[in-house]
């Protein structure tokens, strides 16, 4: 089914949570600038098409949702991409209406989906009918070269593409390279989820007394996000006192007591899709913090401020790694897994690592203007009592690097 992509006649359609809503930027814009970064990633590379299939990506190349929880779990929704050609939407179901309207997207096709639970002892059939639609668009489009990337595919669907004669090519990576810079339409964007994001934690902090679950006080963070047009959280990291060191405990039905350190991370997806990637730690029930717990937060937020600081544009992530934050020896076997890792849609590339394990598990590139980055600390002593997270996300810029997220850093919102 072809798709109209004249939209000089009309404003952009939203879809969605914020459906309804008036949005900072020219939504169209922004989807258009996305859908071209991932043709010159293509073209950078070589490449004549990519076929996505991760959510995250679908999204960023079309703007089209349609229950992306649930179609995370199964191959159900693809986007195809031609560097120099259409972008078809092959959907779970027949459903256009989710679709109408949005410039990114050429070609509404319902897809053939083959995952067990829809096709059981039919699997090979399904698989063979969309492998048949993916062979025919790679030799309409991909000018004779049977190479397409693709970020994540079962083996069933692999073997049916080969069986077509399409050579399958990793493509997470053209995916995580074209999200890497963020134009200033999209800051926009992230900006909306960011706030909506603190608002949320605003509502934390009101419910934040002794007594109150992890559940419960996690709850709010879900609710006021839902309430402002976000999608989901991608985790259930809360916990209080002893279950804050080790750290990624998610939250419980365990009742957090006056005294006790609250620490949390919010990967939190809001309006319009973006993420926003904040930890904080509380002290529940008021009062000052023991000598303890002032340590810890005072090396988290040193060892915070001390990275932010180092960042700039044109710095190497080994570079970064090697000036950062010494945490010390008693925190060590505790540290979180990056220093620095890239956010948008979710986590996303870079990750950088800290200087103990860049040789074993790091790698190397650069910091450019317009990459947005969330800063990590995590100060727990191995076999200590309690542990404090904290987290804020950044933007490189032309002369150094802007703090995106806001909140207070210590134990109180004020």
């Amino acid at each position: 089914m072809p798709f109209e992509t004249d939209i000089k006649a009309r404003p952009a359609r939203q879809h969605g949570a914020m459906e309804y809503s008036e949005p900072p930027v020219d939504l169209d814009a922004v989807r258009l600038e996305r859908l071209d970064r991932i043709r010159t990633e293509l073209k950078r590379r070589g490449l004549p098409a990519a076929l996505f299939l991760d959510q995250i990506n679908t999204r960023y190349a079309t703007d089209a949702t349609n229950m992306q929880i649930w179609c995370s779990h199964y191959e159900a929704r693809s986007v195809f991409v031609a560097a120099e050609g259409p972008c078809i939407l092959f959907d779970y179901a027949n459903l256009p209406h989710l679709a109408e309207d949005l410039p990114t997207i050429d070609e509404y096709r319902a897809m053939p989906t083959f995952y067990y639970f829809t096709a059981g002892s039919r699997a090979e059939e399904r698989a063979a009918l969309f492998a048949d639609q993916i062979a025919d668009l790679m030799a309409r489009h991909g000018g004779g070269d049977r190479r397409l990337a693709i970020d994540r595919l079962s083996a069933l669907g692999c073997a049916a593409l080969a069986a077509k004669g399409v050579e399958v090519v990793e493509g997470e990576s053209v995916a995580e390279q074209a999200r890497a810079v963020k134009s200033p339409q999209e800051l926009a964007l992230m900006r909306a989820a960011i706030a909506a994001c603190e608002e949320a934690c605003t509502d934390m902090w009101r419910a934040f007394e002794p007594g109150i679950t992890e559940n419960a006080l996690w709850a709010k963070l879900h609710e006021a996000n839902i309430r402002l047009g976000g999608e989901w959280i991608e985790t259930r990291l809360l916990s209080a006192g002893p279950r804050t060191n080790p750290w990624f405990r998610e939250c419980s039905m365990r009742r957090i007591e006056k005294g006790e350190v609250m620490s949390f991370d919010t990967d939190l997806i809001g309006p319009y899709g973006y993420c926003a990637d904040i930890s904080r730690a509380w002290l529940c029930g008021g009062g000052a913090p023991s000598a303890e717990q002032a340590d810890l937060m005072a090396r988290a937020q040193a060892q915070i401020e001390h990275n932010i600081a180092i960042l700039k544009p044109g710095k190497t992530f080994r570079e970064v790694s090697m000036e950062a934050f010494d945490v010390g020896e008693d925190f060590l076997s505790n540290r979180y897994p990056s220093l620095i890792h890239g956010i948008g849609f979710a986590d996303e590339w870079p990750s950088i690592k800290h200087a103990q394990d860049f040789d074993a598990k790091g790698y190397d590139g650069v910091l450019v203007p317009g990459m947005t980055l969330c800063v990590e600390s995590y100060i727990g002593r191995e076999g200590g009592k309690e542990g404090v997270k904290l987290e804020e996300q950044v933007l490189i810029t032309e002369s150094g690097v802007e703090r995106l997220s806001t909140l207070p850093l210590g134990f109180a919102m004020a």
